[in-house]
This record gives structure tokens, C-alpha cells and sequence, in this order.
């Protein structure tokens, strides 16, 4: 027999409403919202973001979504990937269909999708099963700078699609004896605001990795890590789905972690150009932990984080603090940020002009100096010792041009005679993985695995990936989750 509904919930005053409330306008949000105004819902699209600054990942990511070529191999590659953290094999196979009809969706949205160029490099683990399924594209001739999100959001903004900025969600509204999710508190302007959602909520609003309390209490190996990406992803639907009683499952994965600056002035990090895999400049470089001592190979391109150890992969180790000790003739060479506006939240949103020559970040403090090498370390509270040790071995490397200690072979440059600098490095990433659990149509479940009536999710929010990541993979499951959500949502009676 059904519960009887709670009354007093239901006859609530309601502010907005909507068959279909989404929440968060990403590449998800914007998916979902699409799929569900196609299939004639009327959608409401809520943003926690100003105007101007929505799109969250999506947007200052490299702007590649994944397109599978064939289910099977995209089975057998989505297994490989989550190794020892299998998922549900009904939720890898409804993955592996979805991913393959993104091209034909996104081109039926307005998209123009073109693939990579050099595809077999962006291939992240070609030696794992199923791998040649992968197949990187983006809208138009350009890749990066935005242009795929600019789409997404061309093609919301033709539709019937209520959206409303600087508006996050704050908590769900729950009938306490059916369990159904009926709508959803938001904060507007300084207020409280209640939409009403007649068929269902789908949560779109990301992770966790603006959120430091929730990065130490889930993320293994990190003690602090800042974003890349969007600073407004918080956790907001991790919290609100678990006060609705929902599972959780990823929560220890990210793209991540990095080295980068991370300063007080700006909400997201600065990627150093010394670190960056593709580039080479002049001089000497060198990382070093706490100890003064290197511990990775500098310019090493993980995988999203993600290193080779003892025959498996882990989080790259970020011993804090940790510091890019470089020369005189690094810090001469030109800036050292890479600026250029492809991807990323600071290139692409806060737009820092680095100073060609590095002295107005020295002025700011960003860049520290000293004349000595025993000067810096004092001046960083490192072992003195240790830190000339470092760099004298390292020159000693160079000189033989093989670098015994982590293999580095780019900028394999000895240290000049000084003066020294230093930049203190941040771990760093784009997203976390982890959220409540959903199953093969989007709904998000308890811990036995029952649905919440009437609740969503696509995403990074609760992702699929459990432990690899394949670059692009992110945004073509924003596309297949959201559109999956929406169909779902949609097809709900109304509760009123």
C-alpha cells in the first residue's frame, strides 16, 4: 500500500514551478535541460554562478567530449579503467551505449563536432582492452577557449529554458511519507525561494573541490588541493542529496592532484609554464618537498593525477609545503605562468596579465629570492644542506644528461651561478568524481540501492569513474547522463 502524501509539504505557497527543475548549468545542466525542453517539459535551470560566470567545468575545460565508437570495446575499456573499483556491470553497459550518441546529439543541438587532431595520443591508457573506442571531439575548427560550452550555451538559450543566475540550491523538499522529491529551496537575492518541481529535481552541480573540508575528509593523500576549475563548485549536492538519504560512491577520486600557485587574491590556481608537460623553456628547475629534496620527475605528465608506482597507479605525492626552486636565466626567459587562455578558470575567467618579465609577481610576493642558495632555503624554512645538495646533484645529472633519481628527460639544464627563486606549489586539479550513487536511469539511490523518487543526477556529480579517467570523458558524461536524466525526469506524472 502507498503512503499517504504529507499534506502540509504538498499545499506549501510556492514561488516558481516548473515539470522539471535542473540544478546547475554545465555541461550537464545544459544536457539535461535541452533533453527535457525538446521532449516539451517546461525547465527551470538554476546556477549558483552570476551571470557571466556559469557553465562550471564545462566551460574552462579543454572543451574535448568523448564520443565511443563501439559498445564493446567501450565496456571493455570502462572495466579496465575502473580496475580494482568495479562499478555495476547494467551501469558500464549503459554507459558504454549512451557515450556512442554524442556526436549525433550534439550535432542535432546546433554543434558542429570535429575530432581531435594527433587522436592517438589522446588515447590516456592505449595499452588497456577496449581502448580504440576513444574519440576525442569538440565543436567547431577550434579546440579549446571555451568553444564547445559557447554552444551548449547558444543552444539553451534558444530554447524555452527558465534560467536563473547567482541562484544555488540550498536544500530539497522531501515528503516525508512517500519519500518523493516534490522541489527544491533555493537562494535568490539575499532570499529564500521554493520551486516547485511537478516531475522531478535533477541535481547537475558538480563536486567537491572548492570545498576544503570535504577534500580532507575524502581525498586520499592531500591535506589542502585547489581547483583549476570553477570556484563554485562546493559540495552543494553531495550535501543535499545525502540529508535525502542518498548513497555515496567515488568520493576518494579526482583529476588531480598537480602543481600549481595557488594565491590568496584569486580563487583558483596559476599553472607554471616550467611545470606544464608541452613546454621547454631555459634554465634550471627543480622541485622540492619540504625536506628540500626532489621527489617526482618535474615534468612528468600524469594522467589526470595519476602516476605509475610499483606496477599500479596512484595520486602523484604532493609533500606541502613544496616549492619551483629556479635560476636567473628561468626568471629572465619571460613569464612563467602559462596564460594563454585555452582552458582553465584564471586564464579563461579572471584573465591575470602575468608580467612579461616576472617582477610585478616578484613585487607581489608570488616569487621569492635570494642571492644564495643558502639564502632561499632560510628564507623558506628549508634544510639548508639538503636544498644545496638538490640542486648540486642535479647539475651533476645534467652534466651527464640523465637524471638518476626520476628519469626527467625535459629541461635537463643545470642551475646558473644565482641569484635563485622559488614559487610555492599547491596541489591542484579540475574536479572530483565522487557524489551520490545513480543507476542506469539517472536516479539517485539509498544504500540498499532503492531510487529517491523523483531526484536526478548527471555529471560529475556522482560520476562513473572510480579510478583512471580518460581525458574528454568528464563532458561526453555530461552529455550521456544528462540526456539519459531528462528522459527519465520527463517521463514522471506529475505529482500535483
Amino acid at each position: 500500500m502507498k503512503p499517504k502524501s504529507d499534506a502540509s509539504v504538498r499545499n506549501q505557497t510556492w514561488d516558481l514551478e516548473a515539470d522539471v527543475v535542473v540544478v546547475g548549468f554545465g555541461g550537464a545542466g545544459a544536457a539535461t535541460a535541452i533533453t527535457a525542453a525538446e521532449a516539451g517539459a517546461s525547465v527551470i535551470l538554476l546556477d549558483k554562478a552570476p551571470k557571466g560566470q556559469e557553465g562550471g567545468n564545462t566551460r574552462v575545460a579543454a572543451q574535448g567530449y568523448l564520443n565511443t565508437s563501439s559498445p564493446i570495446s567501450a565496456r571493455a575499456y570502462l572495466n579496465a579503467l575502473c580496475g580494482p573499483h568495479p562499478v555495476p556491470q547494467d551501469m558500464v553497459q549503459t554507459w558504454a551505449e549512451e557515450m556512442c550518441h554524442n556526436n549525433a546529439w550534439f550535432a542535432q543541438i546546433g554543434g558542429d563536432p570535429q575530432e581531435h587532431q594527433h587522436q592517438p595520443a589522446g588515447i590516456e591508457f592505449p595499452d588497456l582492452p577496449g581502448s580504440d573506442c576513444v574519440h576525442k571531439f569538440h565543436h567547431g575548427d577550434v579546440l579549446g577557449y571555451s568553444k564547445t560550452w559557447e554552444m551548449l550555451a547558444q543552444a539553451v538559450a534558444a530554447r524555452p529554458i527558465d534560467v536563473h543566475y547567482a541562484t544555488p540550491g540550498k536544500r530539497l523538499i522531501q515528503d516525508r511519507l512517500t519519500q518523493e522529491i516534490i522541489g527544491i529551496v533555493a537562494e535568490s537575492g539575499g532570499k529564500e525561494i521554493r520551486i516547485n518541481a511537478r516531475k522531478a529535481v535533477v541535481l547537475t552541480c558538480g563536486g567537491f573541490e572548492n570545498n576544503q573540508e570535504m577534500i580532507r575528509n575524502y581525498l586520499p593523500g592531500v591535506h589542502s588541493c585547489y581547483t583549476s576549475g570553477t570556484p563554485y563548485n562546493e559540495g552543494d549536492g553531495i550535501r543535499m542529496g545525502m540529508e535525502v538519504g542518498a548513497d555515496l560512491w567515488h568520493m576518494n577520486n579526482y583529476a588531480g592532484p598537480s602543481m600549481a600557485l595557488k594565491v590568496p587574491e584569486f580563487p583558483t590556481t596559476f599553472s607554471m609554464m616550467a611545470l606544464h608537460f608541452s613546454h621547454e623553456i631555459p634554465g634550471g628547475m627543480i622541485v622540492v618537498g619540504p625536506d628540500g629534496k626532489r621527489f617526482t620527475d618535474e615534468k612528468y605528465k600524469t594522467r589526470h593525477g595519476k602516476v605509475r608506482k610499483s606496477g599500479t597507479w596512484a595520486a602523484l605525492h604532493t609533500p606541502c609545503p613544496m616549492y619551483l626552486i629556479f635560476d636567473q636565466t628561468m626568471f629572465g626567459a619571460g613569464p612563467i605562468y602559462d596564460g594563454k587562455p585555452t582552458h582553465g578558470w584564471t586564464q579563461i575567467m579572471s584573465g591575470y596579465h602575468w608580467s612579461q618579465d616576472n617582477q610585478e609577481e616578484l613585487r607581489k610576493g608570488w616569487i621569492k629570492t635570494a642571492p644564495t642558495l643558502k639564502d632561499l632555503a632560510v628564507l623558506l624554512a628549508l634544510p639548508v644542506n639538503n636544498l644545496r645538495d638538490s640542486v648540486a646533484r642535479w647539475n651533476q645529472f645534467c652534466v651527464a644528461r640523465e637524471d638518476l633519481d626520476f628519469g626527467r628527460t625535459k629541461m635537463v639544464t643545470p642551475f646558473d651561478g644565482g641569484p635563485y627563486y622559488a614559487v610555492e606549489l599547491s596541489p591542484s586539479m579540475l574536479n572530483t568524481q565522487g557524489g551520490p550513487r545513480r543507476n542506469t536511469r539517472a536516479q539517485i539511490v539509498r544504500p540498499d540501492g532503492t531510487p529517491i523518487p523523483r531526484l536526478y543526477s548527471a555529471g560529475e556529480l556522482g560520476s562513473i569513474y572510480s579510478y583512471l579517467y580518460q581525458g574528454t570523458g568528464n563532458i561526453g558524461e555530461c552529455f550521456a547522463f544528462g540526456r539519459i536524466a531528462a528522459r527519465n525526469a520527463v517521463a514522471e506524472t506529475p505529482w500535483t
